[in-house]
């Protein structure tokens, strides 16, 4: 379980997350939706130790991660796998060796053994075969589907996704939120899903919270939040329908 209590989070004079507090259940789907700036990125940061709460904690299988030598943050760490707005592919390395990178830099295996995880992730993604191309070579979606490979080296407990499906087509989009079905039901993993997108949000989450001005200010399934009252959640999600 990922357990964040009083967790606030200040830039200068900038509140980002103000006291919040969150359990995520161990296999489940969360979605994190609200506008862009309002702390979304953030939490994930935060989740992966790559910042440092002003205060509160945040808390993985009972291990405080600001409390952790860097030690226990890599070992931590290796529990998480993150997908990057962006895809974050090195443009110098193959599709093989992006994936292969997480395993080089943390553990020691043979060239037999890394060989076979990173086909054997390539299939999950259902890119088999793919291995040589360069990250130029590939289309937006099947960027992300190695970026996610990336991710699943490790065999992390939980994985990050950044805004999976901003920038792609709806059929790719849906292709990508089809694999993160996918992955969390066959794998049992914990998935944590910043986004915007709609489709991506009613169809991969089992619970949604929204952030607005730093809070957690509703919570619920995919029904419970599309009959929401709360005028903030009720804009969010019908603002493309109206007009807004």
């Amino acid at each position: 379980m990922i357990k964040i209590t009083n967790l606030t989070k200040i830039y200068g004079d900038l509140t980002v997350l103000d006291n919040i507090s969150l359990d995520i259940p161990d296999g489940k789907t969360l979605a994190v939706i609200g506008t862009s700036g309002c702390g979304k990125s953030t939490l994930l940061r935060l989740i992966l130790a790559l910042e440092e709460p002003t205060k509160g904690t945040i808390a993985i299988d009972g291990k405080v991660i600001s409390r952790l030598s860097e030690e226990g943050l890599v070992k931590i760490r290796k529990m998480i796998g993150m997908v990057f707005q962006s895809s974050a592919l090195f443009d110098s390395m193959s599709v093989f060796e992006n994936i292969a990178f997480p395993l080089r830099e943390h553990l020691k295996l043979s060239e037999t053994e890394i060989s076979r995880i990173v086909n054997s992730k390539l299939d999950m993604v259902e890119l088999s075969g793919k291995g040589n191309l360069m990250p130029s070579e590939l289309s937006g979606g099947m960027q992300k589907r190695v970026s996610i490979a990336r991710a699943l080296a490790n065999d992390p407990k939980i994985i990050l996704y950044d805004e999976p499906t901003t920038g792609l087509d709806p059929i790719t989009s849906t292709t990508i939120e089809n694999l993160i079905n996918k992955l969390a039901a066959g794998l049992k993993v914990t998935s944590i899903i910043v986004t915007h997108q709609l489709s991506t949000i009613f169809r991969t989450a089992h619970r949604i919270i929204m952030l607005d001005k730093g809070k957690f200010i509703d919570s619920g399934t995919v029904d419970e939040t599309k009959k929401s009252n709360n005028p903030v959640v009720y804009k969010f999600i019908n603002a493309e329908k109206e007009g807004i």
